[in-house]
C-alpha cells in the first residue's frame, strides 16, 4: 500500500492579495467604525449628565461656597494671600479655581462651566456668603 506524499500547498499570488486586500478593508472599517463609538461614549456621557443635573449642581454649589468661604477667611481673616490659602482645601476640591476682589473684599470661587460663589468680609460678621439662587 502506498501513502500519498504530502503536498506543500502555498497560496497563490492572487490569493495574497487578496488576503492583504481584505486586511486592508477590514482596517479602514475600524478607522471608520473609531468617531461613531467616540459620539456614542459623549452621547452617554451627556444622558447621564441630564440625568443626574440637580446632584451635580447641588454639589458643586456646596463645593464652591465652601471654598469661597474657605478662601475669604484665611485671607480677610487669617491675613494670608489667596495662593497660600489654595493648599488649605479639602481632597477633591482642586478642581475649584478661585479670585479676590481686594476692592468688594471678596472672594470668588467656581469649578469649571458651572455656577460660582462669592463670599466677601463684613466687618463684625467676618465672611459670609451670598445668597444663593434656587
Amino acid at each position: 500500500m502506498a501513502t500519498p506524499k504530502p503536498t506543500s500547498q502555498k497560496p497563490s499570488a492572487t490569493a495574497r492579495t487578496q488576503t492583504r486586500a481584505a486586511a486592508a478593508g477590514s482596517r479602514r472599517k475600524d478607522k471608520r467604525r473609531w468617531p461613531m463609538v467616540l459620539v456614542l461614549i459623549g452621547l452617554a456621557v451627556a444622558v447621564a449628565g441630564w440625568f443626574y443635573r440637580e446632584p451635580i449642581l447641588g454639589y458643586t454649589s456646596a463645593g464652591a461656597a465652601y471654598s469661597a468661604h474657605v478662601g475669604c477667611s484665611c485671607v480677610y481673616l487669617g491675613g494670608r494671600s489667596l495662593n497660600s490659602c489654595k493648599t488649605d482645601r479639602i481632597a477633591g476640591m482642586e478642581m475649584v479655581s478661585m479670585s479676590q476682589d481686594e476692592d468688594a473684599r471678596s472672594v470668588t470661587a467656581r469649578f469649571p462651566l458651572l455656577p460660582s460663589q462669592t463670599a466677601t468680609y463684613r466687618e463684625g460678621f467676618g465672611c459670609v456668603l451670598e445668597k444663593w439662587e434656587d
